[in-house]
């Protein structure tokens, strides 16, 4: 099978005991990987990149797939887009207003997560459970609604004095995170940062943030045989060909007894892929 790659598909199964569904996307073509862990794999980069906005071809790529004009130009590749905080939409300099009205402008949610450790993160409503998949949690719990994205930013930089915003990737790629009371840690976090919080409510209203008293921890299985003791990154624009045996997927990472994969890293990378 061959075609242009993107970030793996995963969903969650209605049964929360059993692991995360991943989907390859090759071109048009969905693969499903979870079939193929215990088997022999080999990805094979061909030389050709393709933006994954304009599709034009490329000989390097940027943020994740994109060509350069289009990821000195579009707003969803701002720095506003890794640090809300710092939206100037209001400025009148967002890079394109539409779509800022329409992505930053909606619900979205401010969460707890345990992936290498506990985290607090953001992300739009629409894009729960996706977020956690993608960021290898094996635990999450929202704690706020809000109703714009630089609203989140502000609550997110305030929970972040007490707790990480990031993920060590490659923790949590070594194992799998001991479990972690979200629901006492929030009830924590919150205590701590009630003057930020209530700041947040002044400046915007009642309206504009609603706390989730009465969200549960949604836990989540990833499949993965075995985790690796030594954590080696593949690097395709070194070596164009990955192979090994797949121990397990997660994150947006392939697990190999090999090395390990960003796949999304990789957007717009042509691949033949064999198993």
């Amino acid at each position: 099978m061959q075609g242009q790659l993107r970030k793996m598909h995963a969903r969650l199964e209605s049964d929360s005991s059993k692991p995360v569904q991943y989907e390859l996307p090759l071109g048009d073509q969905l693969v499903a990987l979870n079939p193929l862990i215990g088997k022999s794999i080999k990805l094979t980069y061909t030389g050709k990149i393709l933006c994954v906005h304009c599709s034009r071809s490329i000989k390097k790529s940027f943020n994740q797939g994109y060509c350069y004009p289009c990821f000195i130009s579009l707003a969803q590749c701002d720095m506003c887009i890794m640090k809300p905080e710092t939206c100037h939409y209001e400025a009148g300099t967002c890079r394109e207003p539409s779509w800022g009205e329409k992505f930053c402008f909606q619900p979205h949610v401010v969460y707890l997560a345990n992936s290498s450790g506990i985290k607090v993160g953001i992300t739009r409503q629409t894009q729960i459970p996706t977020r956690w998949i993608d960021q290898g949690a094996v635990q999450a719990l929202p704690i706020f609604k809000v109703q714009s994205r630089y609203i989140s930013g502000l609550i997110e930089i305030a929970i972040a004095k007490h707790v990480s915003d990031k993920t060590s990737w490659q923790q949590m790629l070594k194992s799998k995170a001991e479990p972690i009371d979200l629901v006492a840690k929030r009830d924590e976090l919150i205590a701590i940062c009630s003057v930020e919080l209530a700041e947040v409510t002044q400046r915007f209203g009642q309206q504009a943030t609603e706390f989730l008293a009465n969200e549960a921890p949604v836990d989540i299985h990833f499949p993965v045989d075995s985790y690796p003791l030594k954590v080696k990154s593949f690097n395709l624009d070194k070596n164009a060909e990955v192979s090994g045996v797949l121990h397990g997927i997660k994150g947006q990472y392939l697990l190999l007894d090999t090395g390990v994969i960003n796949i999304r890293k990789f957007a717009g990378y042509e691949i033949e892929l064999s198993a």
